[in-house]
């Protein structure tokens, strides 16, 4: 036997049998994806007007197989019929149990109340507003004990970390608030009867307006348009600088200092509170002592009202008592003033929601979509039995957990 022979090893057949030829295609196979049963209740509180989904936006989500239930007459104060959105693919629901007994996802324009939280399914998804003045520790408890997974709307953050909600209902909020003060200036409306812009031989109102955002943007267009005089103050010069770019005029614009910004509201007709905060109250930048100072029945039109207000004179009022008299300066602090447009705000907010529902798709469930979009995590303040909000836990003294460490342990 040759050496060659010797250095041979004999391999099993069952090794080399399949060696260059083709092979079966595998593919990965992805867990089947979680339909979403949406439930849109009629609002009962604050006079709301608004709906959450308007029927166009039912019929984009039950084409791609979801299943939305709303509850008769949700939409009428919004123009919107049951036929509407039945026509557009939702199932009606004859009673606020139906709905909340059934669907798992709830979205709301305004805040449930406690008897909408009982009756809620445990471990049910709710997407709705977080208005800080009506919250207490017992609302958080129920929504503990009911392990809800709750979103505040104008917490909700995009991909640009931006809040879309925010954005857009503050949009009509800046130009809404000129015009409720333009109303309330008015003898019709109680007002020293002042017109807001100025006419020949006339100076114009004065409107100082308290932040630099998208609702001071909006308010100062509203107001310039009218004719009136504006002030501006941050204490973002960044957000100053961008509002005069946006704007396409030099205004006045200036720091949140105290001396200027009592200088400026001894003699104002209106003042606008257009502070956002990230993260839990708004900072009062108006003292009572300020208010005091201001001419008699000037108007205080607080838009930060929902995040507690920024004048220290503030208190949640609604649209059907939508103002008080105090230190005689009018005040107007209603936390859902977009819903005196209800269609236009109804249809703005169905558009930013529809298409973020529909993101949802591919995911096991709404958790797992969730756990891969940083910007809706950081709208969730209480998460299956635990408060993950920083601000409600030290202000009620409630233990509050962090939303990243929950999910990540869960999923």
């Amino acid at each position: 036997m040759s050496s060659k022979e010797k250095e041979k090893i004999d391999v099993p057949k069952e090794l080399t049998s399949g060696y260059a030829q083709t092979q079966s295609e595998t593919l990965a196979v992805e867990s089947k994806s979680e339909e979403l049963f949406i439930g849109i209740p009629r609002e009962i509180t604050l006079q709301e007007k608004r709906v959450a989904i308007v029927p166009s936006g039912v019929h984009t989500l039950s084409t791609r197989g979801h299943r939305v239930l709303v509850e008769t007459q949700a939409g009428a104060s919004s123009n919107f019929t049951d036929h509407d959105f039945s026509e557009c693919g939702a199932e009606i629901a004859y009673s606020a149990q139906e709905v909340y007994r059934r669907a798992r996802v709830i979205i709301k324009v305004a805040p449930p109340t406690l008897d909408e939280i009982e009756m809620m399914q445990e471990g049910s998804i709710l997407i709705s507003p977080l208005q800080l003045p009506i919250i207490n520790a017992e609302y958080l408890y129920r929504l503990k004990h009911k392990r809800i997974i709750a979103l505040a709307m104008e917490y909700m953050q995009d991909d640009e970390g931006s809040f879309p909600i925010v954005r857009i209902m503050s949009e009509m909020a800046g130009i809404s608030a000129i015009q409720t003060a333009a109303e309330l200036l008015s003898t019709s409306h109680g007002g020293p009867g002042i017109l807001l812009g100025g006419i020949s031989g006339v100076p114009s109102a004065k409107v100082v307006i308290l932040g630099g955002g998208v609702v001071a943007e909006y308010a100062t267009r509203a107001a310039l348009g009218m004719g009136a005089e504006v002030r501006i103050f941050d204490d973002n010069i960044h957000k100053l600088m961008r509002l005069q770019t946006s704007v396409g005029r030099q205004l006045y614009t200036s720091a949140m200092n105290p001396v200027y910004l009592r200088r400026e509201l001894l003699d104002a007709e209106v003042a606008i509170g257009a502070i956002h905060a990230e993260h839990g109250r708004a900072p009062i930048v108006v003292s009572e002592d300020m208010v005091r100072s201001m001419k008699p029945r000037s108007v205080i039109i607080d838009v930060s009202i929902d995040q507690g207000g920024c004048f220290a004179t503030s208190e949640l009022t609604s649209l059907d008592k939508p103002t008080f008299l105090k230190h005689d300066v009018v005040h107007y602090c209603v936390p859902n003033i977009a819903s005196r447009v209800g269609r236009t705000a109804s249809i703005a907010v169905s558009n930013i929601l529809t298409p973020l529902l529909l993101r949802a798709e591919g995911a096991r469930n709404f958790e797992h979509f969730l756990f891969h979009h940083t910007g809706l995590r950081h709208g969730i303040y209480t998460f299956r039995g635990c408060l993950t909000n920083r601000y409600l836990g030290q202000r009620f003294e409630m233990r509050h957990t962090d939303i990243d460490l929950l999910m990540t342990s869960g999923l």
